[in-house]
């Protein structure tokens, strides 16, 4: 259940038994911290999250965000983070650097920062990384909104003011944009909207594609071919051993090949050259349309790379300076588009792996 963040710090094992772990976790000896590492030690030496839950009292999303939290942290203090802001979140905070898992190294560090400075808690933490995630995929930065990381979170609040049409709502969102607004001419940027009430319409983000295993049957199953009929006893015996990784049950063989089993949705059989890319939902684009995830969770993405006409009803895998990037966009995107998000495909929820596989577990 862990998620596991870019730019990851280098936390280092502490070189405690299991059984030191245990008890100091279960004690909750030291700082949040040192619990994240020890939670995240007791995982590597395979201990389920739902065992060290038993055996600690720390439940498995709070293992998640401890771990992830402390990840952060590190990446913060390497950064370059000042003595003041990591002594801010030595105390206390995890569940604020939780929220800055989405950024890079640079911006994490810019973000902390602020937060002391600002006095923020988790959920502006959680707008603050939002908004400057959105600032770094703008292609084109706004002259009047230059100075970072003030003004860019600065932006993000002018933005959903200028769409509000509640007065009230709009007045909120104006006073939270001078409240970050560093530069002269972002704060009269935003000041022009308590006599302007024009309201700018911005087209909505479509939703994203999303399917989920529900049913035991479309749990995907990858069987190899040994070829057909008549076989000799060491053609069947050539045959490789599969051993499915992973939520999707992903195959892979020798070489670079890998293959993973989908049900025959028409969105999948009327894709004419699709590709799935292994993605964290922390890592796709959200939609205002769509419901907030619950957890972070591994999903697949199916792209149909013969889908490279651009429409503004669907997400596309751009071309980023090499790297590849899911977004939307309201006009013809500037990057390269290599393909059409077909479908975002997201784990069946498995209570107990071993029930479907007795025989006896029938309907009656």
């Amino acid at each position: 259940m862990t998620a596991t963040p870019p730019d990851n710090s280098d936390l280092q094992p502490t070189g405690d038994s299991e059984q030191d772990l245990v008890r100091s976790l279960r004690r909750k000896e030291g700082n949040w911290i040192a619990w994240g590492q020890a939670c995240q030690q007791l995982q590597k030496l395979g201990y389920s999250p739902q065992k060290i839950f038993e055996e600690t009292g720390f439940e498995p999303i709070q293992q998640n965000q401890l771990i992830v939290a402390a990840q952060v942290y590190g990446s913060v203090a390497s950064g370059g983070a000042s003595p003041e802001v990591l002594a801010r979140f030595e105390r206390t905070g995890s569940d604020s650097l939780y929220e800055l898992r989405i950024l890079t190294q640079t911006d994490r560090v810019e973000a902390a920062n602020l937060l002391v400075v600002k006095g923020l808690d988790s959920e502006g933490a959680h707008e603050v990384a939002k908004a400057l995630k959105e600032y770094s995929r703008l292609s084109k930065k706004p002259e009047d909104f230059a100075s970072y990381p003030d003004d860019a979170v600065a932006y993000a609040y002018w933005k959903l003011a200028r769409q509000q049409a509640d007065l009230q709502a709009r007045s909120r969102l104006i006073a939270l944009g001078l409240r970050f607004a560093q530069s002269p001419s972002a704060r009269q940027q935003i000041e022009k909207l308590l006599t302007d009430f024009t309201v700018t319409k911005v087209r909505p983000a479509p939703r994203i594609p999303f399917y989920r295993m529900e049913s035991a049957d479309e749990q995907p199953v990858v069987i190899p071919v040994a070829g057909k009929m008549p076989l000799s006893t060491a053609e069947l015996k050539a045959v490789p051993m599969v051993e499915a990784e992973g939520l999707f049950q992903i195959v892979k063989f020798s070489g670079a090949g890998a293959w993973v089993a989908l049900p025959g949705w028409q969105v999948v059989l009327g894709s004419e050259d699709p590709v799935m890319v292994l993605i964290s939902s922390e890592q796709l684009p959200r939609s205002p349309l769509d419901a907030p995830l619950d957890t972070v969770e591994e999903m697949l993405v199916m792209v149909d790379r013969s889908q490279r006409q651009w429409d503004s009803e669907s997400y596309f895998v751009l071309d980023d300076a090499g790297q590849l990037r899911i977004d939307w966009s309201e006009d013809v995107p500037e990057l390269t588009i290599l393909g059409k998000v077909a479908l975002v495909l997201r784990p069946k929820k498995v209570l107990d792996e071993d029930f479907n596989k007795q025989l006896w577990q029938l309907d009656e």
